[in-house]
């Protein structure tokens, strides 16, 4: 699939992962439909693909929690747009915490419900979601489409992330069923799992997390956004790849 003859959907797509993703796609001319919660960064994130050569840009602030909201801003992307080609869905939430914490024989916390709900809303639910209705206006269209879910190497679990580590795992079992559910309509489903990444998340950990962070890492160096867009188009442009997870982590194993 050609990116430039392309319609790509991206969730999460005003900052961070997504914003990266978009503005290498723009540079190919893509179409960029983007959602997020943050209208300002939205109109920011549009006119810089837009300058970097986005044939068309729009912004859709949306909860990916939201059923209704979800169904009906794909609808709306169908009028703008036409058609979808790609969707990525990249947005997530990080809620870290200890299942339990114990001391002297005595539980002094547990991990709260709505912590772990919210990020298994957000993340699974909300990937479920616009899957879904990518896949239900691809299938319609009868062109074919890829689906990409980003994953990361926390899937395999890790300490205090049974949330984010529970989402991450499940997006990937999601991807490998879709791929095979969806094949027949010349959908392609692949996942990207990504390592220690430089983002403005990681901008803000203190020097020593960053030292056991990289510490981990074979390469002793982050992952760079770009490195995780170029994983992305590879999924796009190669039409025999699906049902698969590309690591980008650096040789780290969590």
């Amino acid at each position: 699939m050609k990116i430039s003859a392309s319609t790509i959907v991206i969730t999460g797509g005003a900052q961070g992962l997504g914003r990266s993703m978009a503005e290498h796609f723009a540079a190919d001319g893509a179409q960029l439909a983007l959602i997020d919660m943050n209208a300002d960064t939205l109109r920011e994130a549009e006119q810089i693909c837009l300058s970097k050569g986005a044939k068309q840009v729009k912004g859709y602030v949306v909860d990916v929690t939201d059923e209704a909201a979800v169904e009906a801003v794909f609808n709306r992307i169908i009028e703008d747009f036409g058609s979808i080609q790609v969707l990525i869905n990249n947005a997530g939430i990080l809620r870290d915490g200890m299942l339990i914490k114990c001391k002297d024989g005595e539980i002094t916390h547990k991990m709260p419900l709505e912590q772990f709900q919210s990020v298994l809303d957000v993340n699974l639910t909300g990937s479920f979601l616009c899957g879904r209705e990518a896949a239900a206006h691809m299938a319609k269209a009868n062109q074919g489409g890829v689906i990409i879910n980003i994953s990361s190497v926390a899937r395999a679990g890790n300490i205090g992330q049974t949330n984010y580590a529970a989402t991450k795992a499940g997006v990937v079992a999601m991807t490998v069923t879709w791929a095979r559910e969806l094949g027949r309509f010349g959908i392609r489903c692949g996942a990207i799992a990504p390592g220690f990444i430089e983002t403005p998340m990681t901008a803000q950990m203190k020097p020593e997390a960053v030292e056991r962070a990289l510490g981990m890492v074979p390469l002793r160096r982050w992952g760079q956004p770009d490195e995780i867009a170029h994983s992305a188009r590879y999924i796009i442009e190669n039409d025999f790849f699906s049902g698969r997870v590309i690591e980008i982590d650096g040789g780290v194993r969590l």
